[in-house]
């Protein structure tokens, strides 16, 4: 599935290189010139991954890390440092910002999209096109199916994405403010009670074969998905 990805960089070729590399790979770049301008960005919505320098004008890439690991609605998002400091100290200064991947210029098209989609499928798996089963419910995201069992089943593109975030986060107790966020985008304004619909929806389209026991309620905290009893 496509991400949406932040790149902040200020120098107009690279920035389009990357940019431009990244689309061909099925993603959305977004471009920032400057750490203010990105920071407005993210406020305004959540990207899937932010692709960052670390030498800019103004705000450096490191302080514009810093504030988005120490904000509880950005910390979890992922990110990669760029920089041309090849020193062990700066990789160290980087990582500990909170940077999930650390890449030196100059860098090759082919290595900017592996790391992409290692951080992804490690950070935000259910921004990879990487099929996923449990317990015999498979979803795959490239061609947009959900078998049970081997036996297809029908969800509405909501239900979909619900299911997939869900199954790539297992185990994980998540409220319907925080599915909010993650299903519908921090951005958009509907009521909590909208995540209660769609679970009764994503449950009847796997009632077929019995997989929507793995949709479990945990009360008084949100939903989880589970192949355990």
């Amino acid at each position: 599935m496509a991400a949406t990805i932040l790149v902040v960089e200020d120098e107009p070729a690279i920035q389009e290189l990357i940019s431009c590399n990244l689309e061909l790979a099925g993603h959305q770049a977004l471009r920032a010139e400057s750490a203010e301008q990105a920071l407005e960005m993210v406020r305004a919505e959540l990207p899937d991954l932010v692709v960052l320098d670390w030498m800019l004008p103004g705000m450096s890439g490191i302080e514009f890390a810093r504030r988005l690991r120490a904000d509880k609605r950005t910390q979890g998002v992922p990110l990669i440092m760029l920089t041309a400091r090849a020193g062990e100290q700066d990789k160290l200064a980087g990582l500990e910002t909170g940077a999930d991947d650390y890449l030196i210029k100059p860098f090759s098209p082919r290595e900017l999209n592996a790391r992409v989609k290692a951080v992804l499928r490690r950070r935000a798996p259910q921004a990879t096109d990487d099929a996923v089963e449990v317990a015999g419910l498979k979803l795959d995201p490239a061609g947009h199916r959900v078998t049970g069992n081997g036996t297809p089943l029908a969800l509405g593109p909501t239900e979909f994405r619900l299911l997939h975030f869900l199954m790539t986060h297992s185990e994980r107790v998540y409220s319907r403010a925080q599915l909010l966020d993650h299903i519908w985008g921090d951005h958009v304004f509907v009521e909590e009670r909208t995540v209660d619909v769609h679970i009764r929806r994503l449950r009847k389209a796997l009632e077929p074969t019995r997989h929507d026991r793995l949709v479990q309620t945990v009360r008084s905290a949100g939903y989880r998905f589970s192949a355990g009893t």
